[in-house]
């Protein structure tokens, strides 16, 4: 829809096709940075946000000067849909697309054929066209949380939790496995939303063991579950490798390998980028002999700069790192990374930074960090040096 609007913003007549209704309400919490939205003016769409915003990677809080958003999803939705107004939307499926020398023309499973001079395949991380090359390993981010009132406050009153990767409620064998994070919003009214999350692991974690973690972290300080408004349950891939950039469709969000590979964020990242991937499309556009490949090339382009293929490289290589790391070197980590000035660490979460700027950041956590974590980083330039030497080449 991102996209979308903004193509319909630049005068395109647009059709889309998804199995579900655009009206459909969206069930999921969608969290956001409030600086990201600032910088587009849509404050508005947030349905809350705190300026308490913490993180606990030992018993002491790390205080995060910068406030956290919680989109109104029904507002997002409905900004969105008023933006597409003049979208012609089919409930479909494609099953297939084929590419001729002026359009493209895409079958649905219904048997309609649709022609385009461009096709953009934002069906998400298992795409509908899309080509990209098969990878093993792939970590995911998983997450099991619930919306609803409690015994007693599961988090300080007005408050943001980031990340708590205190795990006292663990037994020692428990904590020898992969580490989770509580993630949690005071809500107002008695309500909140608390959320345990696998950073990223491969294979994924189950939504059993999360939610098994949760209970027993809610447990320890003696809280349970009052009432119950929405459990949310989401995994996602952090790592699936970029897909052709040479292939005639262009891909956006999770077909495109958006999500940020090193926190998950994708929202922000969508919002901003889709004006970039429009301007390139409508540039392209504008010859009217240009074949539906030379329109994709153009998009790849606007999309992927070589720049943000040398960060995606980077931040691939942070992953990479992060999932070596034992519970108490990943405390260390984040510690550290806090540490560094708002603009890097705020920077590196929204991928705003240049790649000097990146790199720079990146230099000065290794600078900060106690050895242990230094050791583990150099570990991983050993195991996944190959990434660095990617980001290198692009």
């Amino acid at each position: 829809m991102a996209i979308a609007a903004e193509l319909c913003e630049r005068g395109f007549s647009i059709a889309a096709i998804a199995p579900n209704a655009a009206t459909v309400p969206w069930e999921n919490t969608y969290g956001i940075w409030c600086d990201e939205l600032e910088a587009l003016n849509l404050t508005h769409l947030l349905s809350h946000y705190w300026t308490n915003c913490v993180s606990y990677f030992d018993a002491n809080p790390t205080h995060h000067p910068r406030a956290y958003g919680l989109f109104d999803k029904q507002k997002l939705q409905a900004y969105l849909l008023e933006r597409t107004r003049s979208v012609t939307w089919f409930a479909d499926a494609v099953v297939s697309i084929e590419h001729g020398p002026r359009l493209s023309t895409v079958t649905t499973a219904n048997g309609q054929t649709i022609a385009a001079r461009v096709a953009i395949d934002a069906s998400g991380h298992q795409p509908a066209v899309l080509q990209r090359s098969a990878k093993s390993n792939i970590a995911y981010q998983t997450a099991y949380g619930i919306v609803g009132k409690f015994s007693q406050p599961p988090i300080a009153p007005n408050q943001f939790v980031l990340m708590d990767y205190r795990s006292d409620h663990l037994t020692a064998e428990e904590r020898r496995s992969p580490p989770t994070f509580l993630y949690a919003m005071d809500l107002g009214q008695d309500v909140y939303f608390v959320e345990e999350t696998s950073l990223a692991y491969s294979p994924a974690i189950s939504f059993d063991t999360l939610e098994s973690r949760l209970h027993k972290r809610l447990a320890l300080t003696g809280v349970e579950a009052s009432s119950v408004e929405h459990v949310e349950r989401c995994i996602f891939p952090m790592n699936l490798p970029l897909p052709d950039l040479s292939q005639p469709v262009v891909g956006f969000g999770g077909a495109a390998s958006m999500v940020h590979p090193a926190s998950g964020y994708m929202v922000g990242a969508l919002l901003r980028r889709a004006p970039e991937l429009a301007d390139a499309l409508a540039s392209a556009l504008q010859d009217s002999s240009a074949a539906p490949a030379e329109i994709a090339r153009a998009g790849w382009t606007g999309l992927w700069s070589r720049d943000r293929l040398r960060k995606y490289y980077l931040y691939l290589f942070g992953l990479d790192a992060l999932m070596g790391f034992e519970a108490e070197r990943l405390n260390h980590h984040f510690q550290t990374f806090f540490s560094l000035p708002l603009s890097d660490w705020s920077g590196f979460l929204s991928d705003t930074l240049s790649t000097p700027e990146l790199v720079r950041a990146m230099l000065g956590l290794f600078g900060r960090a106690p050895n242990d974590v230094r050791w583990g980083l150099m570990r991983s330039v050993r195991g996944s040096g190959s990434l660095l030497l990617r980001s290198l080449a692009a």
